[in-house]
């Protein structure tokens, strides 16, 4: 990542509030128009991070910059205003006295009104609110209240555009189709932004990458696609996806010894002959097949639609998850086959 791309710098980033520590040597970087989302339970620190790149939070250790310039360090902070940063709060905060229009052009005041009907215009038609500029926040739908908070917060072009928990409000089949639409109207506009969420969906319909955050350190920062398959921590296999932790042995280092019989694939080096690991196993890595020779029970099913999510109990006592399609309606106690196929080798060691 060449330094004149680089848009947000958090480098080694303390905070301590109250004598607890919050955030512990947290760091990232952020391109230019790159996305990225902060992932995690209720109190890992994400929202702290974000305020502290808002300037909402003063940091004890660290710094933070933006296009180069210090934004934050241990005693001094640049003030909120002055450092051109966007906000989607959960609550959207529109102010419900004034209508679409002048909601957008709330932060807009240092431009001419002829460049604030411009850039107002602008952001209309890129949200899809076109015709809508004289309704009031109440007069609108909860979708249309997102673009309006969004189109507020893009139309003075942030340096960057921090989003906490901005989809929260809305039904969960929602959410996942209001990020997308986000995420592709920040892309037009080349915005780098910062999402906060607890959803997973969210961060992966939404972000380039993602920070998943745990005990106020980041965890992993990583694409979607290897936060789910190839995750570097109990915490993240746990937080992100539905899985299972199969007892395995190591055979050698490209083979584990498992109920299902041997498995190949590649494992880092520090494991040895002999020892005991737990494989992660997805719902993915476990096709319903009817001619296979190992069966497990059905302990519980959830039907999804196009497909169930079945909880099967092995022959040894374990359980796993496993995807099948929705017309293999198997009953409670039933045994069903199925086999392993596995892309990737996740292990770690036993607990």
């Amino acid at each position: 990542m060449t330094d004149n791309h680089l848009r947000l710098d958090v480098r080694n980033v303390d905070v301590d509030l109250q004598s607890k520590k919050i955030l512990s040597d947290v760091s990232l970087k952020l391109k230019h128009g790159q996305i990225a989302s902060l992932l995690g339970p209720s109190g890992c620190g994400k929202t702290t991070l974000l305020r502290a790149i808002a300037g909402f939070q003063p940091i004890t250790q660290g710094e933070i910059y933006v296009h180069k310039k210090l934004f934050s360090k241990a005693n001094y902070s640049l003030v909120p205003e002055n450092r051109h940063i966007g906000m989607m709060f959960q609550d959207l905060a529109l102010f419900p006295h004034l209508n679409v229009k002048e909601n957008i052009c709330f932060g807009l005041k240092a431009l001419s009104k002829q460049e604030q009907h411009l850039r107002m215009q602008h952001v209309l038609e890129l949200t899809e609110l076109t015709n809508q500029e004289k309704k009031y926040p109440h007069q609108l739908s909860g979708g249309q209240q997102q673009r309006v908070a969004l189109a507020r917060a893009i139309a003075p072009k942030p340096e960057i555009l921090l989003l906490d928990e901005p989809f929260s409000s809305l039904d969960p089949d929602l959410r996942e189709q209001v990020a997308t639409e986000v995420r592709k109207i920040l892309k037009h506009e080349n915005v780098t932004a910062v999402l906060v969420t607890h959803d997973q969906h969210e961060a992966f319909a939404m972000a380039d990458e993602i920070g998943v955050m745990n005990d106020g350190n980041i965890a992993q920062w990583d694409t979607a696609y290897n936060i789910y398959h190839k995750p570097k921590t109990r915490f993240v296999a746990d937080f992100v996806g539905l899985g299972s932790m199969v007892p395995a042995t190591v055979l050698n280092n490209e083979t584990l010894d498992t109920e299902f019989g041997p498995i190949k694939g590649t494992l880092n080096n520090h494991y040895q002959q002999g020892d005991k690991v737990d494989l992660l196993v997805r719902p993915d890595d476990i096709p319903h097949d009817d001619n296979s020779a190992i069966t497990a029970l059905v302990e519980e099913k959830r039907f999804r639609g196009a497909e169930f999510l079945y909880k099967l109990r092995l022959q040894s006592g374990n359980t796993v998850l496993c995807y099948a399609p929705s017309h293999h309606n198997h009953q409670i106690g039933e045994p069903i086959g199925i086999k392993l196929d596995l892309e990737h080798l996740v292990v770690f060691p036993r607990l």
